[in-house]
């Protein structure tokens, strides 16, 4: 663990089949530069319909760079400018899930897919928590 206090990041998901990807084998592959420590939480936003909305959020066990990933994600690392993988110690699937616009997101400066890669200070966290579990229930996945 870093001596630096856990950092609080918002990752937004284009594509249906990589948020499938992303619960099922609990990694994310970001292409932002940040320093991905080891107690980060991340939360991930999609499109639902015409709204992007919090599908779900992560604490990160390990970022591995691209260089010690197998040859196979190395390559899908290195055609898509990813830098490697955070692999989740803890993934939670929000559902149903939250607009953004019903957190203190609406209130950032950052909206669509500016808020990709976002930090967030532990309040603005703790908030977004607090809404998340008074308005959806949670499922732990893998």
């Amino acid at each position: 663990m870093s001596s630096s206090s856990p950092k609080n990041y918002v990752l937004r998901i284009v594509k249906e089949e990589w948020c499938k990807q992303v619960f099922s084998t609990k990694r994310y592959f970001p292409g932002v530069p940040r320093r991905w420590n080891p107690g980060d939480m991340i939360f991930l936003v999609h499109k639902v319909g015409k709204t992007d909305s919090l599908i779900g959020y992560g604490i990160i066990g390990e970022f591995v760079e691209k260089e010690a990933l197998p040859e196979n994600e190395r390559r899908v690392c290195e055609e898509m400018g990813w830098r490697g993988a955070i692999v989740f110690d803890e993934l939670y699937r929000i559902n149903p899930p939250v607009p953004v616009k019903d957190t203190v997101l609406s209130a950032v400066e950052a909206k669509g897919k500016y808020l990709h890669g976002y930090p967030l200070t532990d309040e603005q966290a703790e908030s977004i928590l607090r809404i998340v579990k008074a308005k959806a229930s949670l499922k732990e996945t893998g």
